[in-house]
């Protein structure tokens, strides 16, 4: 009997640790996402099937968002000083 509880025991430890592709990182990413030469990183996000990017441009600010899975750009923000 008591080996009958420790493999139920296992087989539930099992399925609760199993891999599950279903999950959200298994998120396919684009292979290279263009930016320009002079700029740099600042801070990346990722959020669903997009990516956030802040760079700096020659002393100014965007934010780019990016399609995940394409690389392709979707929209640019930029930062200015009022």
């Amino acid at each position: 009997m008591v080996l009958g509880l420790i493999a139920v025991l296992a087989a539930i430890i099992y399925r609760i640790n199993r891999d599950d592709p279903s999950a959200s990182d298994t998120l396919s990413l684009a292979a290279t996402i263009a930016i320009d030469e002079n700029a740099s990183i600042k801070s990346v996000q990722v959020d669903g099937d997009r990516i956030f990017v802040l760079v700096d441009e020659n002393g100014a600010t965007a934010l780019l968002m990016i399609d995940a899975g394409t690389g392709r750009l979707l929209n640019r923000t930029e930062f200015v000083a009022r």
